[in-house]
């Protein structure tokens, strides 16, 4: 009898490289880098686990998330992304507000490594783009989709500067994902009036890294 094999509640996140310019052309989409907390949301087959990039247990800290996992069409799932709370008045992610756990806090979900016991860490970004954006199409308090941009790399890099977010982060459409591989490819990371840092990935296929005490 064929059984799947089982996958792990923890898998090392997959982080960028700093490069000097956000890179561009058709292979390469950029997401907006939100200021928040980097997470990988478990949902097994009984209960919802959150963990930290360094592999934390943090389910208790972010109930709406685990409601919100707890509500999708899957049987299981890992998705990786960001836990942000947003300001009340601008709508943008609220650093502050996260770590005092003043207000709601959402998952931000910007990649899906397995699937009702799939491993999708070999499947290229779009596929596993087109999955999660299938798995979370329905607005949900707890849960978003990260939206994404295709082209005009230096519009979307201004446009994040002046709405003073964290940053963007390059990735290639067909890129894997590797686990803590920090390989030159796109986190443009833009710190109050300091110069902004590129960073990006080539080969790996997630976003941002970070502490937990920020992802950036």
């Amino acid at each position: 009898m064929w059984r799947l094999r089982a996958f792990p509640d923890f898998v090392q996140p997959c982080l960028p490289s700093p490069v000097e310019r956000p890179p561009s052309g058709p292979a390469w989409i950029h997401e907006i880098k939100h200021d928040g907390f980097r997470l990988l949301a478990r949902r097994g087959a009984t209960s919802v686990r959150l963990f930290t990039r360094n592999g934390h247990d943090w389910t208790e800290r972010f109930p709406l998330i685990v409601e919100a996992l707890s509500a999708l069409k899957a049987t299981t799932c890992l998705l990786d992304g960001e836990a942000i709370r947003c300001d009340d008045d601008t709508g943008l992610a609220e650093f502050e507000g996260l770590r005092s756990r003043r207000g709601d806090v959402h998952l931000c979900a910007f990649d899906i490594l397995e699937l009702d016991g799939r491993d999708l860490r070999l499947e290229p970004l779009a596929k596993r783009r087109a999955l999660l954006a299938r798995l979370i199409r329905k607005p949900r308090c707890g849960v978003v989709l990260n939206a994404q941009f295709e082209h005009d790399e230096p519009l979307v890099f201004e446009h994040a500067c002046l709405l003073s977010c964290e940053g963007i982060v390059g990735k290639r459409n067909d890129s894997r994902y590797r686990s803590g591989a920090r390989i030159i490819g796109s986190n443009a990371k833009i710190r109050q009036r300091q110069p902004p840092l590129v960073r990006s990935k080539r080969i790996g296929a997630s976003a941002n890294g970070g502490d937990e005490s920020t992802s950036g």
